[in-house]
């Protein structure tokens, strides 16, 4: 039997918003490949940078779209927040939490005191996203970063999606004071590393598969945590983003959807300046990669990756060339 691309791996951690579901609806196929993991021995975690809301909350939502989710399986950035703070304060110290009490429980679990202003003088402060903060939460976090407190933020995602349009995320909450202290936070969710490691780690996996539809948080994020990485292109990134990602941004693998897990990854090789994946050939050059093949078909786009970062390894920033599609012949 032919190996599949989730033999080689025993535990897959996914992203949500993208690869689970878009919008208030389940991506097609998603759920059924999710609960198909269980019984082929595979463990799922799910990461996500929400630090407001509880994991129970994450799963129950989850639930309701009808993937399979325990409280235990969803590894939010608040977790990955107080664990990383927790190696950097010793035990028992002061934490001013600025966020939501999911936050601040997890906090305590880690063995640290909350307090709740930096009168109290806190060893650290911990910053994460509630939509009840305020600009007395922020004041209260600048006065005691700019004290000396050590600073860990859950994440840094800049705006956050909500029913009425796009509004301010934990990012830039974690700015103001950034400007006012002149100080940068340790931070925990993705693109670091930390998130990614705290749900291998409570999920017993050895060699876990990273899937998000998101080059600068889900992939970048695994393969800093130097964990192998699949980007599904049903959210947010396609094939024509990551063929000009920056090259600490590029994924091991390239999936149409979550269904091709349970099937052989094609062999892309790469000879002479050209990759070829089953039908699909590419050939880059100096700014243009030039494809045999459809461009609806995820073959063509991954010769065309392997060419294009075969022709450009290290390229720093993003880049996308100009791409030119032929019939295969």
């Amino acid at each position: 039997m032919t190996d599949r691309l989730i033999d080689a791996y025993d535990g897959v951690l996914a992203d949500l918003d993208g690869v689970v579901y878009a919008g208030p609806h389940a991506i097609p196929g998603a759920t059924a490949a999710l609960e198909r993991l269980a019984g082929e021995g595979k463990s799922l975690a799910y990461v996500t940078n929400n630090a407001s809301r509880s994991s129970e909350q994450v799963a129950a939502h989850l639930r309701e779209l009808g993937a399979p989710a325990r409280a235990e399986q969803v590894f939010g950035s608040a977790l990955a927040g107080a664990e990383l703070l927790a190696g950097l304060v010793p035990a028992g110290s002061s934490v001013l939490v600025v966020g939501s009490e999911t936050l601040a429980e997890c906090v305590r679990e880690q063995g640290l005191v909350v307090v709740g202003s930096a009168k109290d003088e806190p060893a650290a402060v911990i910053q994460g996203f509630s939509p009840t903060l305020g600009w007395k939460d922020l004041a209260e976090a600048a006065y005691a970063v700019a004290g000396g407190a050590v600073w860990v933020a859950t994440n840094t995602d800049l705006s956050i999606p909500q029913e009425r349009g796009i509004a301010p995320g934990n990012g830039t909450l974690v700015a103001a004071v950034a400007s006012a202290t002149g100080k940068s936070p340790a931070v925990a969710g993705k693109p670091e590393a930390a998130l990614f490691l705290t749900a291998a780690r409570h999920s017993g996996t050895e060699r876990a598969l990273v899937v998000g539809d998101r080059l600068d948080t889900d992939i970048l994020g695994g393969n800093r945590a130097g964990l192998a990485t699949a980007l599904v292109l049903t959210g947010v990134d396609s094939g024509r983003t990551a063929l000009g990602a920056r090259a600490e941004e590029r994924p091991d693998y390239l999936l149409a959807s979550l269904a091709e897990l349970y099937e052989e990854y094609p062999a892309v090789t790469v000879d002479d300046g050209a990759a070829t994946c089953n039908m699909s050939t590419a050939r880059a050059s100096e700014s243009e990669v030039v494809v045999s093949g459809r461009e609806d078909d995820v073959d063509s786009w991954r010769a065309a990756c392997a060419a294009w970062w075969a022709a450009h390894p290290d390229t720093a920033t993003a880049a996308a060339p100009a791409v030119r599609f032929e019939a295969a012949g």
